[in-house]
């Protein structure tokens, strides 16, 4: 009885292990399509001049115009809740590797659930026809959150760390990528050489690309606290078109852009070979 109990046991378990790999590989397919979706979007803006809007919810809106796209709203948005579901067992059970257990790595892990709870949530409102996190949403949504955390007592100061905290997470993503840390997280060994160089470039650039974005919203956050001008902060859309607004016209925007796109192909390369 003892000896069925516990292979019942070890058959539940690896059960669970493998709907939560399930489900973080869903998770990087969806967010595939997503930061695809935006580096296209991304790349029509600078080459056009398009008021089409370079976010989250500018994706939505061309999926929603799709025959299909009711049903493909649905799918990313339980796709972006299994990432969620992924990084919430890795905080609580530890990560795949040798460090997978650090306390550095489960923080992280947790502080990612969060993020893509979040997602998922605004991509399934979306789906469910509340189209209030549709188009331009990121750019209204982080003028009124700077402009309520500017209202409170000392809000300059709490708006300046967040734009700081953000600017070093762009530049923390974008240094990971050049260094190419996105290995140690990969069937690095059962990959063939052209597998390795696809994952090497999309990875890299896809990396420098969005870490870029983040800076340029963190550095939107800091114009912000230091003017204290919510009008200032910026969301995803603005952050990208802020690139097409340098001396050197838009081919800043058009190499972000590309990146953004990368990303997106490197995540349906995570979404088949990341250890999970």
């Amino acid at each position: 009885m003892t000896t069925a109990r516990r292979k019942a046991g070890r058959m539940a378990r690896a059960g669970r292990r493998d709907a939560v790999r399930a489900a973080a590989r869903a998770g990087f397919a969806a967010q595939g399509v997503l930061y695809l979706l935006i580096g296209v979007l991304a790349v029509r803006v600078g080459l056009t001049g398009s008021r089409e809007q370079a976010d989250r919810g500018g994706a939505l809106a061309q999926i929603a115009g799709t025959p299909f796209g009711a049903v493909l709203l649905w799918a990313l948005g339980v796709g972006l809740a299994g990432m969620a579901v992924w990084r919430l067992s890795e905080a609580v059970f530890g990560a795949a590797g040798p460090e997978g257990d650090r306390a550095r790595e489960r923080a992280l892990s947790a502080g990612r659930c969060v993020f893509y709870t979040g997602s998922a949530f605004l991509v399934l409102s979306f789906a469910a026809g509340q189209r209030g996190s549709g188009a331009g949403a990121t750019d209204r949504r982080s003028r009124d959150l700077t402009g309520r955390l500017l209202e409170l007592p000392g809000g300059r100061w709490w708006v300046g760390v967040v734009a700081v905290g953000v600017v070093a997470a762009g530049l923390w993503i974008a240094g990971r990528a050049t260094l190419r840390k996105y290995r140690e997280h990969l069937a690095w060994g059962r990959l063939t050489t052209y597998q390795r160089r696809f994952m090497d470039v999309t990875g890299t650039g896809g990396g420098i690309g969005r870490g870029l974005v983040f800076a340029a919203l963190g550095f939107s956050g800091v114009k912000a606290a230091v003017t204290f001008d919510p009008k200032e902060a910026k969301g995803m859309d603005d952050a990208i078109r802020s690139f097409a607004q340098l001396p050197t016209g838009p081919w800043p925007l058009l190499a972000v852009a590309a990146g953004l796109v990368f990303f997106g192909a490197f995540s349906f390369g995570q979404a088949k070979w990341r250890e999970v």
